[in-house]
């Protein structure tokens, strides 16, 4: 336990207690992070670092707090101070500020010509290193990989020096870089952290609720900033017992706490938090409702289908039964499977039970067909519904949206088809498909919600949105099997004639469109 939380227990002398010899990577990354502090006072290019982070309004009591250095031009400035014996080389290597080149077999610096931000943990080791680059090369950070003493989805950015700033952290502010950590601890906000070029993970979050119960998530207005928010989302459901509280916090466009902070100073900055930022419930329901029209049956229906996934992850508590009174009263649907408060109470009086007159895969029609419905209602007893035939609505789709919308009703089907054929076309559409049906084959488990939950913000996820809105005539699942290798053949097909016309010379292209013109307008005559 004290281990987690980067304590120290007291021990009495002469206590009996068996220590274990301390990894010697620490005490190297250590050194690593010392001589880069000491290139950034000393070496003669070091200029351009000093001049960067004073443009950033930094000074040096902060620089010294986070222990920020530089890592000089040249290949191989760590591998001659610290690679010394080949033991250390190893070291130095495992933990990936050492890099092996792989057809010259030699080793060369991970880190160069960088603002080196060094990454400790809980306990105030050096486990790792963030490289900001000082001119236009990519990446513009650079992280230090996996390693046996650093593991992204773990570590948080910032955390040890917060807990040295702070006796208590009522709150920690997540955000996405690490000179936004450095900028608002050098306006005094104390107590802010930033993922290490990952999605906020569960074990992050389990990190933070063991030091705090407010969780701010402080993300740029941009799409990247939105995207990474709803991941924190995602992960963090699971995480929501009874007396946490997390509210995400999105900056206006083009800026950054970094930024923000510079501009308006730390009172302004708190007070925009405290006054702007979304709890998870506003901003879960807020962002579903973007996706569909809650003043619409339809819509609210839908906006509890794609809730309920989601739902389903909060723990059991008064938490989770707040939020499904609060989707009744915003949809009026509740995303328990209890019984909601205002459904049916009465039985009809006869059963609604369509038939079909014909096999139900011939509702799937390729061109409109009108729909004629016969009289449903008896005349005496309207609350009957007579048990007449009707006819099948039928509906058009395009084959590639067939195959997709059966695919959201039995995800299954997709471990059934090749699609190496497939893969050779390269429309946006199909390029779509194609990976659809690849995370499906590698996850084959996943359900219908899962599914849009996962595609949830993309172009597809709308596609398949959308296609929700038209219900497959085929309940038998033997039927809607063949129906869908059928429709996958003929996407096939499809692909192979569309290739085989391509490798025409242009005119004779031009001569089979215009046939095929010819044979539509005659069929349609």
């Amino acid at each position: 336990m004290a281990s987690r939380l980067g304590l120290e227990v007291p021990r009495e002398d002469g206590g009996k207690h068996q220590h274990t010899s301390p990894n010697p990577a620490y005490e190297l990354l250590t050194k690593a992070a010392d001589y880069y502090q000491e290139q950034l006072k000393s070496h003669s290019a070091s200029e351009q670092a000093i001049s960067y982070l004073r443009n950033r309004g930094l000074d040096g009591k902060t620089a010294r707090q986070f222990n920020i250095g530089f890592a000089p031009p040249g290949w191989d400035n760590l591998l001659k101070t610290l690679g010394t014996t080949p033991e250390r080389e190893k070291l130095l290597t495992d933990t990936g500020m050492l890099v092996e080149h792989e057809e010259k077999k030699s080793l060369y610096d991970r880190f160069r010509h960088r603002i080196m931000f060094p990454i400790r943990d809980q306990r105030g080791r050096v486990i790792g290193f963030g490289g900001r680059v000082l001119g236009d090369e990519k990446p513009k950070y650079l992280n230090s990989p996996e390693s046996p003493v650093f593991h992204k989805g773990q570590e948080l950015y910032g955390l040890y020096e917060a807990r040295q700033a702070n006796r208590e952290l009522k709150q920690i502010i997540v955000v996405e870089g690490y000179m936004d950590v450095v900028a608002l601890a050098q306006q005094g906000i104390t107590n802010s952290v930033a993922t290490l070029g990952t999605a906020t993970t569960r074990e992050h979050l389990e990190k933070l609720f063991k030091l705090t119960s407010q969780v701010v998530f402080c993300f740029d207005g941009d799409q990247a900033g939105r995207k990474a928010a709803w991941r924190a989302l995602e992960n963090t459901l699971p995480e929501m017992h009874d007396g946490r509280q997390v509210r995400f916090m999105f900056l206006p466009q083009g800026e950054d706490p970094d930024s923000m902070v510079r501009q308006e100073g730390k009172d302004a900055f708190l007070k925009r938090i405290h006054n702007e930022a979304l709890t998870l419930d506003d901003y879960f329901f807020k962002q579903l409702a973007n996706e569909v029209d809650i003043t619409t049956l339809d819509g609210c229906a839908r906006l509890a289908k794609m809730a309920e996934p989601y739902f389903q992850q909060l723990p059991e508590g008064n938490y989770k039964h707040l939020l499904d009174k609060k989707a009744e009263k915003t949809i009026g649907l509740k995303l328990s499977s209890d019984t909601p408060a205002h459904s049916q109470q009465y039985e009809p009086a006869t059963e609604y039970a369509p038939t079909y007159q014909d096999d139900p895969r011939d509702a799937w029609q390729e061109t409109p067909q009108t729909f004629s419905s016969k009289k449903l209602f008896n005349k005496d007893k309207p609350w009957q519904k007579k048990q007449e035939e009707i006819s099948t609505p039928k509906i058009s789709l395009r084959l590639q949206d067939r195959a997709l919308r059966h695919l959201l009703n039995t995800p299954s089907l997709a471990t059934d088809i090749n699609i190496e054929t497939l893969r050779k076309d390269d429309s946006v559409d199909m390029q779509q498909f194609v990976s659809l049906v690849e995370s499906l084959q590698n996850n084959p488990q996943q359900t219908t919600y899962k599914l849009l939950g996962s595609w949830y913000g993309t172009q597809l996820g709308a596609r398949m949105t959308e296609l929700l809105k038209n219900d497959i005539p085929i309940s038998n699942l033997a039927l809607q099997k063949e129906e869908f290798c059928l429709t996958i053949a003929r996407l096939e097909t499809d692909v192979i004639k569309r290739l085989d016309t391509q490798s025409l010379d242009p005119l004779e292209q031009l001569r089979l469109a215009a046939e095929k013109a010819r044979q539509k307008k005659s069929q349609n005559t």
